[in-house]
């Protein structure tokens, strides 16, 4: 069973066009600095999501980001991992930003790793407003020519069988439709281990952040060789 709990989050305005106040504690993904400038064989990543990819309540050098590159670069990888995650992004917030923090890139990625939805799932925002962000993104994604890795997101029990029924399927569907690689659940084996999550029972600690990226690191890695 998924151990989300519904938070704070779920007694906020549910209107999809307007961006959700940002989280306590970590707001964005601020990038590690005095980073190496890029190389021509360097491979660029973006990861772009909520606070699961921000690095809430973690140091940044255990964020989601930070740990896929270490992970990448320990398989003999020259990768950049930029932490575009900003906790408290809707879908429709991500949406707003997506070709702002593209442009903000040295360069056009090699690779763009989206996770959104968790914070619609938690507002109760309709699933079909979900879906159509996350194909806008998808969509934006495909005509800059970027590949994706689409992490998922599974709705909170307490939500209902019917919010499930619409909601779970989004991912699986938009990644055939545009032919992105799936990673059906950021926080599979992950949310049921009270060892692996922080006390507030939806976002990962170092950790649970370390065994995401020993599921996803292999996805990614093979979408980089491609």
């Amino acid at each position: 069973m998924l151990l989300v709990h519904c938070t704070t989050a779920c007694t906020q305005p549910s209107d999809e066009a307007t961006k959700p106040p940002v989280e306590k504690g970590q707001e964005t993904g601020a990038e590690k600095p005095g980073r190496n400038p890029l190389n021509a064989d360097t491979r660029l990543v973006m990861a772009f999501g909520d606070s699961l990819y921000a690095g809430y309540n973690v140091k940044q050098d255990e964020s989601f980001p930070s740990q896929l590159e270490k992970a990448l670069s320990a398989k003999g990888m020259n990768v950049q991992v930029h932490n575009a995650g900003v906790s408290g992004d809707t879908t429709a917030a991500g949406l707003q930003r997506l070709a702002f923090a593209l442009d903000g890139l040295p360069r056009k990625p090699d690779l763009v790793i989206l996770g959104l939805g968790g914070n619609d799932m938690l507002r109760g925002i309709s699933p079909d407003q979900t879906e159509s962000n996350l194909e806008a993104m998808l969509q934006e994604l495909q005509k800059r020519d970027i590949p994706v890795v689409l992490t998922g997101m599974i709705a909170a029990p307490n939500l209902g069988q019917d919010y499930a029924r619409k909601f779970n399927p989004i991912y699986a569907k938009l990644a055939e439709k545009y032919d992105a690689e799936l990673y059906p659940f950021f926080l599979d084996g992950v949310i049921t281990d009270k060892a692996l999550m922080l006390p507030d029972g939806i976002h990962p600690n170092p950790k649970g952040i370390a065994k995401v990226v020993a599921g996803i690191d292999d996805i990614v890695a093979d979408e980089l060789k491609g």
